[in-house]
């Protein structure tokens, strides 16, 4: 079968690289030069199974009405006319419950830890490295507030059975001894074994020339998706500023950008982009610098090692497509790592970036048929955790889109569940 994967990001690289495994031809189309360009670009670098969990909590209404007020707000949305947003927020807002919160934090956590084991075994057969480790992952409490709520998020990790501890901050210490000289903001952490961190860009372009050097397969960059073609049940074409070309399956994995290809087909992708921001700066004393990642619970901050290099990582806004870098954003996450890092790394020299990270209002990917057309496929909507989840969603569009039986449930993952009874 003859495949055009539309997206050179991390998702859209792992399906084509599943795809061309199970003996496909492979067409990978994207605007950009080279791979992962966009929000595949400088992400936080965390491969966190472990963390996963949805925005859509049953306390969000009460913290976005607190953070409207603040600066320091780790999600901030932007007054502007936009249905589209507003629609998003509705149906976030509706998902803002324990019942289901529980069902979509066991989908996002089922699709994760899939994932992993699926990277694990890509990285066994192809020896690929991208400043990767396998240190866990920690998550950093500040208050008791914070210990206290914990608690319910290990329920559901014990139900999943996915490995967890619970650390003291002497027991942070000697994980993270780079925070020994700020122990005193600590009140406890939850180490997450089994997370692992990695360079995402580094990753997608590796697996991307691996994959061309695959019988069939071939990347076409600096090519722009303009629409597809299609009857009253499939997709016939689609067309580019290099022409219109044609295959026996489409899968859009365009990130944020999906719903716009779609809309013009009668096809609602609930995605929205919630925009993030990194710093990636250089170490300039190990001691002090962390040595795999740290999440700090407090500002909604990710700081990772890639390497000699530090990535921080977080943040959300709500502000459609814009790609502004804002100095309030830069200010928040070079708080959060100078409280509890220091002189580690030299935030003088931060490369700082921005992305789109391409969100549902449940959290969860939407992976799988797109709606009535027969033959179009949808890979995206994994938010923030699109490097955490991209083989494992990759692996599964490929085996369905081959007809094969999934290695985990997947049908509840599909655009489906987005329509009304």
């Amino acid at each position: 079968m003859k495949v055009i994967v539309l997206g050179a990001g991390v998702v859209g690289v792992t399906t084509a690289w599943y795809l061309a495994k199970e003996g496909h031809d492979v067409t990978v189309i994207d605007r950009q030069p080279a791979a992962a360009m966009e929000t595949s670009f400088a992400n936080a670098g965390q491969i966190s199974p472990g963390y996963s969990a949805p925005w859509a909590e049953p306390a969000l209404p009460f913290k976005v009405m607190r953070w409207m007020f603040s600066r320091d707000a780790p999600i901030a949305i932007r007054p502007r006319i936009d249905f589209a947003m507003m629609r998003w927020l509705r149906q976030m807002m509706a998902n803002c419950n324990a019942h289901d919160y529980d069902i979509n934090k066991s989908r996002m956590l089922r699709v994760a830890e899939y994932s992993r084991d699926c990277l694990d075994t890509l990285r066994r057969d192809t020896g690929i490295t991208y400043d990767d480790e396998q240190r866990g992952l920690i998550e950093l409490f500040r208050t008791q507030k914070q210990v206290d709520h914990c608690a319910h998020d290990m329920r559901l990790l014990e139900q999943a059975g996915i490995a967890y501890e619970f650390l003291s901050p002497d027991d942070i210490i000697r994980h993270e001894p780079g925070l020994a000289e700020n122990r005193h903001l600590l009140r406890g952490g939850l180490r997450l074994p089994g997370d692992e961190s990695g360079d995402c860009h580094m990753f997608t372009q590796r697996l991307a020339q691996k994959a061309e050097a695959e019988p069939g397969v071939t990347f076409h960059y600096e090519t722009a998706v303009e629409a597809l073609d299609a009857t009253a049940t499939d997709i016939v074409g689609v067309r580019t500023t290099a022409g219109r070309m044609v295959a026996d399956a489409y899968v859009v994995a365009m990130g944020s950008y999906s719903p716009l290809l779609l809309r013009p087909l009668g096809v609602r992708l609930p995605v929205y982009p919630t925009k993030g921001y990194s710093l990636t700066l250089p170490v300039t004393d190990p001691a002090r610098a962390p040595l795999s990642t740290i999440s700090d619970a407090n500002h909604k901050v990710a700081i990772t090692r890639l390497g000699d290099r530090i990535r921080i990582g977080g943040t959300a806004e709500l502000t459609g497509y814009n790609l502004r870098l804002s100095r309030d954003r830069r200010r928040l996450l070079e708080l959060s790592f100078s409280e509890l890092f220091g002189a580690g790394g030299d935030l003088s020299q931060g490369a700082y970036w921005t992305g789109l990270r391409p969100s549902t209002p449940d959290g969860t990917p939407i992976i799988g048929p797109a709606g009535r057309f027969g033959n179009l496929w949808l890979n995206t909507g994994h938010g923030t955790l699109g490097w955490t989840m991209a083989c494992g969603s990759g692996r599964l569009l490929a085996d369905r889109i081959s007809g094969k039986r999934t290695d985990i449930p997947c049908l509840d993952l599909s655009l489906d569940r987005y329509i009304p009874n």
